[in-house]
């Protein structure tokens, strides 16, 4: 990692990269002449349709879930292709913006309505070939495009895949805007040419459910703001000790005694929903039920499955945060008949929409065995050989469902677990972390609380007894200080990775944790901070030169991304004031020397 102040310092990208898109493709050149967008207009989708299929073992897959899907990978492209076309039309005609802050006062910033500027009719997508399947693992789908409108309108947006054309729409919207006097949006970069792709295939937000409940609508809208941001993971955190809103519906009592209050669930439709809304708009969700720590609401339902429940007043000893309690390990056989009826009425549900299912692992407490009828002990050697079969069994039905594990850092970090090569690791403590993992071999998913967690400077939500004022004043969270959006944007998590290690970063994820976020306040904690996670995701820390990409050039186009975001009723949080945005290179730091 740079300095600050080489980041400061670094050379500025050249004016035409700085003009609209976020994340910052790999080579983009534009000009100055405007071009109005027909209301009329016209996309005109060109691709392979129904002469390629799903392979033979999918299409039994399908038959024998019941699957709503087509066998013709050509039927899905099609379908989600048109869906991403109403959409397109839908921002870029209602949900738009003047860009009157990003200009100073009296200027002349837009063309004149109504004047002889050439126009958009047609938008051409072209796609080259079909997507390898509806639910890519990582690596296997292209996500590359090209984008090119001439100064006499003609506008291409070509792909690889599908997912390549919805990224390809979404850099197409951001070089337009509103017209101050009518309902016209215009484009005043013509000519333009895009080339583009990922740097990191998995790039993510994971979002915690079960701290704070989320209505549906929130979680499609922040489903709305990663497909934004060209992330296309959401990693949902849907049960932890506090509560169990998923239902399920073989296990009712679950959810039904383990949720906060009547209504504050999941139910099948709408994770369906969810699943769905999410394919359309290219984001796998991949849901999570931590184990076997953080699983104190089972015990709502299945009491005599968890030991250690709610120890109070000592649970520090027990458990990261309150409520404490674990899932037996001792080869309970309550306990894997439990997973195994768990996992076959979940996964069966999931994997037309995902290849993956994350079983957790994290911060598991080995204090808490000790409670253990049989293992009787907190010696992490005694406690291992139990964790290493409870995750091989749960890992052996996700198998046999067709998917393929995530397990966080902990699991081959510190309980020292083999896990079989198709299993991705989450790395959540630092950079280091993620070091030692690709050391091992593993493919990773990059993460950093000293970094990525969007919950981190709110301060303690614990309560304390006045005695210990002292001790703990001025009450900040372990996190603290807030990661803000330059901090999230300058942790590079290919730093200190040899070339063979940085292979084995295949995703990254921002982290939304609920102690302190609820629906009130979702929009505003993680975006547009996680933006910035996503742009070193997308487009990596560093420029093709190998310089660190500097804030001067990020700030303006992150400050134009938030618009556009609230303009599609994203409750994005401001960086900077407005004269800043309005006076380009005036708002840098200046020091003496320099």
């Amino acid at each position: 990692m740079r300095s600050p102040q080489t980041i400061v310092t670094a050379l500025l990208l050249s004016v035409s990269c700085v003009s609209a898109i976020w994340p910052i493709p790999v080579t983009i050149s534009t000009g100055n002449s405007s071009l109005w967008l027909a209301q009329d207009v016209k996309f005109k989708y060109e691709g392979p349709k129904d002469s390629d299929v799903l392979t033979t073992s999918d299409i039994c897959e399908r038959a024998q879930a019941g699957s709503k899907f087509s066998t013709s990978i050509g039927a899905f492209v099609e379908k989600r292709i048109n869906k991403a076309i109403e959409r397109t039309k839908e921002d870029l005609f209602e949900y738009n913006f003047v860009p009157w802050k990003f200009h100073p006062r009296r200027t002349q910033y837009e063309p004149v309505d109504g004047g002889k500027e050439g126009s958009i009719k047609t938008v051409t997508l072209k796609l080259n070939k079909l997507d390898p399947s509806t639910k890519p693992k990582v690596g296997e789908v292209d996500e590359s495009y090209e984008l090119q409108i001439d100064e006499n309108g003609a506008a291409t947006i070509s792909a690889n895949s599908s997912i390549g054309i919805l990224h390809g729409l979404e850099s197409f919207k951001q070089l337009f805007y509103k017209h101050s006097t009518s309902k016209d949006v215009y484009t005043p970069y013509a000519p333009v040419k895009i080339t583009d792709k990922p740097l990191i295939p998995h790039r993510g937000l994971n979002l915690d459910v079960a701290r704070q409940w989320y209505p549906v609508e929130d979680v499609k809208r922040t489903i709305n703001a990663l497909a934004m941001n060209k992330m296309n993971r959401l990693h949902f955190h849907v049960t932890d000790s506090q509560s169990w809103p998923l239902e399920i519906p073989s296990m009712p009592d679950l959810a039904t005694k383990g949720r906060y209050f009547a209504g504050a669930t999941y139910s099948p439709a709408d994770l369906q929903g969810i699943l769905d809304y999410a394919s359309d708009r290219g984001v796998q969700v991949i849901v999570e039920i931590d184990m076997p720590g953080h699983t104190t609401s089972i015990a709502e339902a299945y009491p005599e499955l968890i030991i250690a429940k709610n120890r109070q007043p000592d649970w520090p000893l027990f458990a990261a945060q309150p409520p404490s309690g674990t899932l037996k390990l001792g080869d309970d056989p309550k306990v894997n008949e439990f997973n195994t009826n768990l996992l076959n009425d979940l996964l069966p549900r999931l994997k037309e929409h995902t290849s993956y299912y994350h079983s957790g692992g994290d911060e598991v407490n080995a204090h808490a065995y000790k409670d253990d009828p049989v293992i009787q002990s907190e010696d992490p050697q005694k406690i291992q050989p139990y964790i290493s079969r409870f995750v091989n069994h749960i890992h052996d039905v996700v198998r046999e469902n067709g998917m393929s594990p995530v397990v966080w850092e902990e699991m081959v970090l510190v309980w020292n677990i083999t896990v079989k090569t198709d299993t991705l690791v989450q790395a959540w403590i630092d950079a280091e972390s993620i070091k030692r993992i690709t050391e091992k071999g593993y493919k990773v998913i990059a993460g950093s609380y000293k970094h990525w967690y969007l919950d981190c400077g709110k301060g303690q939500w614990l309560d304390f007894k006045m005695k210990d004022f002292d001790q703990f004043y001025p009450f900040n969270d372990y996190c603290a200080p807030v990661h803000n959006w330059r901090a999230m944007y300058s942790f590079d998590p290919l730093a200190g990775l040899t070339d063979e290690e940085k292979k084995l970063v295949i995703g990254g994820e921002a982290h939304m944790w609920s102690e302190q976020t609820d629906p009130a306040s979702l929009d505003s904690t993680v975006w547009p901070r996680a933006s910035a996670v996503g742009e070193v995701l997308w487009s990596g820390r560093l420029d093709a030169a190998g310089n660190n990409r500097t804030f001067e050039d990020a700030s303006q186009r992150l400050g134009e991304f938030r618009e556009r975001m609230l303009a599609r009723g994203i409750q994005a949080t401001a960086i900077t004031q407005t004269w800043c945005h309005m006076h380009k290179g005036d708002c840098t730091f200046w020091q003496a020397g320099n």
